[in-house]
């Protein structure tokens, strides 16, 4: 069974994902997180790929805590055990990332499930078929997190929308400049790291990404 309709009508908009680079102890962590909330971020994703377990845990509790404060939702990247000891909302799941029912099993049936299937269609109908609750495509523009991620075209969102009923999240190199087009062609989500916490001010970058999407309701 996929998540609750109210926890899934709640998938939309600009979709922060945080980095261990980027915001490497726990004070920018919070800070950064909370500014792109205040900017309009409505979804944030944990991704840490360190082997620290214990501050990873410490880290996704003391989000979960401030994303819940602020009503978003908190996705843990790649490690489903990590999402249920933390309280976070959900799992975003990778390729080789463990699979859909088994996160379901363990995470239940409110938990938002959401994975990865680059540039092919069949992933995401496979994904869906699992009972994830959103796909993503991408990479849509050269990523940074990412330099060698298969290219994905536009119009994969354009067919996706035709094809499933289910949120949908773009990902890969999107900034300011460029997200438009990923919302024009049917993306729900747009997922940025560096193009928000790189920026100046946070909050101003995240207000700009959440305006894009009035502009193009």
């Amino acid at each position: 069974m996929k998540a609750s309709t109210t926890k899934k009508n709640r998938l939309k908009g600009l979709y922060a994902i945080t980095d261990s680079i980027l915001m490497p102890d726990d004070e920018q962590l919070i800070a950064q997180t909370e500014l792109a909330i205040l900017g309009g971020a409505r979804i944030v994703q944990y991704r840490d790929k360190t082997t620290d377990q214990t501050k990873r845990l410490r880290q996704a509790a003391k989000l979960a805590e401030l994303c819940h404060q602020h009503g978003v939702l908190l996705l843990i990247n790649d490690d489903m055990s990590l999402a249920q000891a933390s309280g976070a909302d959900g799992v975003h799941l990778g390729q080789a990332d463990g699979a859909v029912p088994q996160a379901r099993q363990l995470l239940g049936e409110s938990a938002i499930i959401g994975v990865t299937c680059h540039d092919q269609l069949s992933l995401a109908e496979q994904a869906l078929h699992e009972g994830a609750d959103y796909i993503a495509f991408g990479a849509f523009f050269r990523s940074k997190t990412k330099p060698h991620a298969s290219p994905a075209p536009l119009s994969l969102l354009s067919d996706a929308k035709q094809q499933f009923d289910c949120p949908i999240v773009a990902i890969g190199g999107i900034t300011v400049d460029n997200a438009h087009q990923t919302i024009a062609h049917g993306a729900n989500m747009i997922a940025v790291i560096h193009a928000l916490f790189t920026a100046p001010n946070v909050k101003q970058q995240a207000q700009l990404f959440t305006a894009l999407f009035a502009a193009n309701s």
